[in-house]
């Protein structure tokens, strides 16, 4: 596939990717290695593995590794600009009707419909990624099941787990001896600890008397460096700092920026544009932004030249096999938390069934789906109210 082929995949992607990181990673494994057959299944798996090794928002981080496994530090820079921009420009734009109209209740509408739909859609792109990487490998499966169990016990994404289920199949499948293995699981102790370090020392970095571009560059580089998971672990994150921590915005604010999300095409932290915006204007959004996927981008492309020299290294394969199981295992409990929250009623739970078979039988194109969903959303919504 060429340069320019990733990028406008990754364009239209951005543009009409519904679903969340969920939806979006299975897309890339459909489109790319399905169809296409651009990628192998291999490449998909590590840069899939190192999307979720590293901290920050999965489907930028897969999108990225992708392009720079593809086509080096310029195919990774592409892609990155071109999945995230649409979405940006998308969510700038709501912003500017939002902060003229006073509120989003219409897209709360919306979102009863959309959400519902959204749920039908990651369930069946979770499902086929959990088919592909796993096959009949009793013990990833094993992690698979684990992984969703924990996921939502815990409501969160925890890389821990992922860095365990690595060192587990590492040892179950590349026993190189006891020497090579205590180091290995020195490596991962070392670096969860180094994790927890820089993150605690951020944390503590007085902001207190910076401008407020500067405090939201701040928080929002901490949110991209330090946060693992997808939306799902951000969301909370966010909260804590956005409500509580700078009181940036009120609750329900807080809440219409969580629906700008979901609703709009391209990775869900997208919301952090919605969010510098409400506080800052333009100036405020673009600090946001590049906050939270700067980091993504550097710690995606600097470990990934490591990754591809030592890819057929029996050690790093077992460890990739573990943590891709692991992966798809969290991913599918995000399914499951996210569902319990979408479907709550009677209209949802009807609007995530249709949706599922028909993404079963008939093979209709996804945004075609999220649009009638959120058009019977708004036609339920304003019947109930």
């Amino acid at each position: 596939m060429t340069l320019w082929e990733l990028v406008r995949y990754f364009l239209y992607l951005g543009a009409f990717g519904f679903g969340g990181p969920v939806a979006l990673a299975g897309f890339m494994h459909r489109d790319l290695v399905e169809r296409r057959k651009s990628i192998s299944e291999e490449e998909y798996n590590l840069s899939l593995a190192l999307a979720q090794i590293m901290p920050g928002p999965l489907a930028a981080q897969l999108a990225i590794a992708i392009g720079y496994f593809q086509h080096g530090v310029l195919g990774a820079t592409l892609v990155g600009l071109a999945f995230i921009l649409p979405s940006f420009l998308m969510v700038v734009a709501i912003s500017l009707a939002y902060l003229a109209y006073g509120g989003l209740w219409w897209m709360q509408a919306l979102f009863y419909g959309i959400g519902a739909a959204v749920i039908g859609v990651i369930a069946i792109a979770a499902y086929k990624l959990g088919r592909s990487t796993n096959k009949r490998d009793p013990l990833l499966w094993g992690i698979f099941a684990v992984l969703a169990a924990v996921t939502v016990w815990a409501e969160a994404e925890l890389a821990e787990f992922f860095i365990l289920a690595g060192l587990l199949v590492l040892f179950a499948r590349a026993w190189s001896g006891w020497r090579r293995a205590l180091a290995a699981g020195l490596a991962g102790a070392l670096v969860g600890l180094l994790i927890w370090l820089i993150e605690n020392w951020f944390i503590h970095i007085e902001a207190g008397d910076a401008n407020v571009l500067l405090q939201i560059l701040l928080f929002f580089t901490k949110a991209g460096a330090f946060v693992f998971g997808s939306g799902l672990a951000i969301v909370p994150f966010l909260h804590q700092g956005v409500v509580q921590e700078f009181s940036w915005l009120n609750e329900q604010q807080f809440l219409d920026a969580v629906a700008v999300a979901m609703i709009t095409p391209g990775p869900v932290v997208i919301t952090v544009a919605f969010i510098g915006y409400l506080v800052a204007g333009l100036a405020g959004a673009t600090a946001a932004a590049i906050g939270i996927f700067l980091p993504v981008y550097l710690l995606t492309i600097i470990p990934a030249p490591w990754f591809r020299r030592n890819r057929d290294n029996p050690q790093l394969k077992a460890f990739v096999q573990g943590a891709t199981a692991a992966a798809t295992g969290a991913i599918t409990g995000a399914v499951i938390v996210l569902g319990q929250r979408a479907i709550y009623d009677l209209p949802t739970a009807l609007i995530a069934l249709v949706t599922l078979v028909v993404l079963v039988r008939a093979k209709i194109p996804e945004p075609i789906l999220i649009i009638l969903a959120g058009g019977v959303g708004l036609l339920v919504f304003v019947g109930l109210k």
